[in-house]
């Protein structure tokens, strides 16, 4: 909101009577700055209420993850997904954030405000954004520990947890913010938001909330622990065919999955971080528009993905999948999440169409390279983020382009924007595959050396919760028996109808 300003030597010709004047211009400064906090309110909590969202979308990762994996390894996986926040909020505290967003910096790192000192950045005018409150903080975290959700997927069922420890702890205090620094920071080499202006091919790259960034992040260090780990036992047969370990509960799969498109709502919708915002352009179109229109965009992606796979999956394999369906949805999340706020409504439906026939191409690959990842969460995150980084090269409009970053920018490639966008958008894929690649494969390789990430043999077959959680997430017990006999399954004898003489037993519920 632009700051209002009075003067008094301008008023009082008009009252003949400079008290009078200064009274009056007191009066308007004072409303004006209470308009300007106003806005600056509004801003805060938009941004606050979009940190829980994105928050919220750790729940979805948990139901997801323990339907997707078999029963005798839920426990593992969800103390897995609580590890990834808490560890996550406490190296992102210390060095994560610093890393990312510790401006002024060079356009490699960030260097100030490790642990968060001399943050926030004191007196900062009413009119700016919260960028620089706790609140965009809070965001950023959720951010972090999104990408680190997305790696636990991959590695699932046979880790150990100090394995988890170490990688969680490193991808969130030092991979992640490097990358979010690279294309968020003001002063990140390839930040379309360069504040000098000297911006990669006249554009920089347009990752508006992560396809890139979180998800290429967390998929393709997925992809290097998956692929030094190795396949599940069974996973594959001695002819090398795929064998289906199926998850144990598809209902906790849909669960997830609507937490997650829940959540996407602060994810995307909320990289605004603002929303009392005018363009100048008359009338009430503004920044809450715009946001608007970023919900449409990821909901019709996601729709129109999920829609793709479930035809498709039918046709290839003959029956209507859910969880086939769920993990469609999401990628077509993953894949608009870098261009949904440049990009029209019927431009999404394109990314979501794509979207699913790259998982469905990437799960058929990896099932002919014997690759494992128990919720295709290298495919769906790392390959269809890919996509996304692409698609909006393809098609950011103009409009909407220099609406949010500053104008004369180039735009998508399709939409006669010429291949400056394209080009920088080429680069980030190749270059988070690189910085992934760089860090994260030597640290799995290092903890696959030191015999600290896989567990053994025993163990993976009897179950990680059992093994080494100290019983299964789900207990039965014989209602004829009211003791406890310990955590694990019990199944319940059943006679033979008709066999006895005496009467029947009362109807068991």
């Amino acid at each position: 909101m632009a700051s209002l300003s009075c003067s008094a030597n301008d008023l009082a010709p008009l009252f003949n009577d400079t008290a009078a004047a200064n009274y009056l211009c007191a009066k308007f400064d004072s409303i004006s700055r209470k308009l300007a906090e106003t806005t600056y309110a509004v801003d805060n909590t938009y941004l606050l209420f979009s940190a829980y969202l994105v928050f919220a979308m750790q729940l979805g990762f948990a139901m997801l993850c323990a339907g997707s994996v078999r029963a005798k390894n839920t426990m593992n996986i969800m103390l897995t997904n609580v590890l990834d926040a808490a560890a996550g909020g406490l190296s992102y505290y210390l060095f994560g954030f610093a890393f990312a967003f510790g401006g002024p910096s060079n356009g490699f790192i960030g260097r100030h405000f490790f642990g968060l000192r001399d943050y926030p950045m004191g007196d900062y005018p009413m009119d700016s954004s919260p960028n620089g409150d706790y609140s965009f903080f809070l965001y950023q975290w959720a951010f972090a520990i999104a990408a680190a959700g997305i790696t636990s997927g991959s590695i699932a069922e046979r880790t150990q947890f100090v394995a988890y420890l170490i990688y969680s702890s490193f991808l969130t205090g030092f991979v992640y913010p490097i990358v979010s620094h690279w294309f968020w920071s003001p002063d990140g080499w390839a930040s379309a938001s360069r504040i000098d202006g000297n911006v990669l091919f006249g554009s920089g790259v347009i990752d508006f909330a992560g396809s890139g960034v979180v998800h290429m992040v967390g998929g393709i260090a997925g992809l290097w622990g998956a692929l030094i780990e190795g396949p599940r036992i069974g996973r594959f047969d001695r002819s090398g065919r795929s064998v289906a370990l199926r998850g144990h509960s598809a209902s906790l799969v849909v669960l997830g999955t609507f937490l997650l498109w829940f959540g996407w709502y602060g994810f995307n919708p909320g990289s605004f971080l603002t929303i009392a915002k005018g363009y100048g352009s008359g009338g009430y179109y503004g920044q809450w528009s715009a946001i608007g229109r970023t919900a449409v965009t990821t909901t019709l992606a996601g729709s129109t993905a999920a829609l793709t796979t479930l035809f498709s999956k039918r046709l290839l394999a003959g029956h209507w999948n859910v969880i086939d369906v769920c993990n469609g949805l999401l990628g077509g999340f993953a894949a608009i999440t870098s261009g949904c706020a440049v990009v029209e409504p019927w431009a999404a439906i394109v990314c979501g169409f794509v979207a699913a026939w790259v998982l469905i191409g990437l799960n058929k690959l990896a099932a002919k390279v014997e690759y494992d990842d128990p919720l295709e969460a290298a495919q769906l995150h790392g390959g269809c983020g890919a996509w996304g980084v692409f698609f909006t090269g393809l098609f950011a409009k103009k409009e909407y382009v220099e609406e949010i970053y500053r104008g004369g920018r180039p735009f998508g490639a399709l939409m006669g924007g010429g291949g400056r966008l394209l080009a920088a958008q080429v680069i980030q894929i190749l270059v988070v595959c690189g910085w992934v690649t760089a860090t994260m494969a030597p640290l799995f390789y290092g903890l696959h050396k030191m015999k600290l990430l896989r567990i053994s043999r025993d163990d993976e077959t009897a179950g990680m919760d059992l093994t080494r959680h100290g019983g299964f997430a789900y207990a039965y017990h014989d209602d004829e028996d009211g003791s406890s006999r310990g955590v694990g399954f019990m199944l319940r004898r059943i006679e033979p109808a008709g066999t006895s003489p005496s009467p029947p037993a009362a109807p068991q519920v």
